[in-house]
């Protein structure tokens, strides 16, 4: 009779305890719809998100979390002690904005503007990160009315410069990792999502092993001979020159690669070259990406790349040469750690609502931490169900539903205490 009291009183504490956790996620929907609409108008792009840390910042610290600043030039990171010892566990959201123009027409539209690599353009969060920030911002505030329930630690870390620093500096992860924030105290496993304005909200989607690419950003130089647009033939043109590289960068991923194993791409997303409309020019530049989810694959394209601009140019009198810079390794969910945290995410959602996933070549410097720690990252639908009109991320009228943010909050608040109380 006292064990079943025991037991009974146990659940009973349980129940109260998950309810009371639940009513604060409910609590905090104003709030975290709030700062989201913020970061969304005063968007900042990679390593200099001063404003959007300094509100980060501010917030953790009203919390009375422990609060470091300053990390990978604009980083944050809250540092949340439970009441009872465990293990440390992380939460990661990214803070950066993309070069991109905002064209719908939300009331809390980006009218920001810069000045990108010689271009002048607006600044719009098109890939999600103000909800990824008001996401982690709320399950920090909720989880720190809770730290009775917390065995263990939990690091909130919000980090810059996942679209990649500005040419010639570090950032992201990479410099993260770097200074330590996986250290002192050493995490244990670390979790991330991503919205996605494809995927209805209510919905996670998920994938064990390798769920996102590998990223090369390359830049191809071609030389060729400037000469006056009226007589090509006193000259080397490098524009065309640099049509056939394109090209032929293609039929590597259509003809040499093995698609059956693994999906790979390669994109040109832009080409610099010329002053006057009759003036053939004496170079030009092309940047893109390769994104790859097998390393054999990685390193077959890349070897071709480079042989084939070579050759290309050298057919017609130029010459060609390729810098590469790795922007992302695999990002690889630890098979274990997902299987342990998928009845949680089940518990949020319901089990219909998570849904396994097929890779995608999108790609995410998360992959660093896992590289370090064990994690699993997933993806949280942010598409108003019945839409018929999507956006892909990236783009100018990419836009997401308000409605699913809170579902991350649920999300990483179940996964957190369940890694750390089990």
């Amino acid at each position: 009779m006292k064990v079943l009291l025991s037991l009974l009183l146990v659940t009973c504490s349980l129940t109260f305890a998950q309810n009371s956790i639940e009513q604060d996620i409910i609590d905090i929907e104003g709030k975290l719809i709030e700062w989201r609409h913020h970061f969304h108008q005063n968007p900042e792009l990679s390593n200099q998100e001063f404003k959007t840390a300094e509100k980060i910042a501010a917030h953790l610290k009203s919390l009375g979390l422990k609060v470091e600043t300053n990390i990978a030039k604009t980083g944050v990171v809250g540092l949340l002690e439970g009441d009872n010892p465990g293990k440390v566990v992380a939460l990661r959201a990214d803070i950066d904005a993309l070069p991109v123009t905002e064209r719908n027409n939300l009331p809390f539209k980006s009218e920001v503007r810069t000045t990108f690599l010689n271009t002048e353009t607006g600044v719009m969060h098109a890939c999600g990160h103000d909800t990824h920030i008001a996401i982690l911002m709320a399950t920090a505030e909720v989880l720190s009315k809770h730290k009775d329930k917390i065995n263990g630690t939990i690091k909130f870390i919000f980090q810059p410069a996942e679209e990649g620093p500005p040419p010639g500096e570090e950032g992201g992860a990479k410099l993260m990792i770097k200074e330590g924030v996986l250290e002192n105290p050493k995490v244990d496993a670390i979790f991330g999502l991503h919205i996605n304005s494809e995927t209805p909200v209510g919905t996670i989607r998920y994938k064990t092993e390798g769920i996102m690419a590998a990223v090369e950003r390359f830049v191809v130089k071609v030389e060729g001979k400037q000469t006056h647009g009226s007589q090509p033939w006193s000259g080397v043109d490098p524009v065309l020159i640099s049509a056939k590289i394109i090209d032929g960068f293609q039929t590597i991923i259509s003809r040499e690669s093995y698609l059956i194993e693994a999906p790979a791409v390669i994109t040109v997303g832009k080409i610099t070259a010329g002053t006057r409309f009759n003036i053939i020019p004496e170079s030009a530049e092309m940047i893109g990406t390769v994104r790859t989810l097998d390393e054999d694959m990685r390193q077959l394209i890349m070897k071709r790349m480079n042989e084939m601009a070579s050759d290309i140019a050298n057919a017609y009198g130029g010459r060609a040469t390729i810098e590469w810079q790795n922007n992302t390794v695999v990002t690889y969910n630890d098979p274990e750690l997902t299987a342990q945290i998928l009845p949680s995410l089940q518990k949020v959602a319901g089990a219909d609502n998570v849904q396994l996933m097929k890779a995608t070549t999108g790609g995410e410097d998360f992959s660093y931490f896992q590289e370090v720690v064990p994690g699993v990252y997933f993806f949280l639908g942010g598409m108003t169900p019945g839409e018929t009109e999507v956006f892909p991320h990236h783009t100018p009228d990419f836009k997401i539903d308000d409605s699913g943010l809170l579902l991350g909050v649920r999300a990483f608040t179940q996964i957190t205490l369940d890694y750390l109380n089990n």
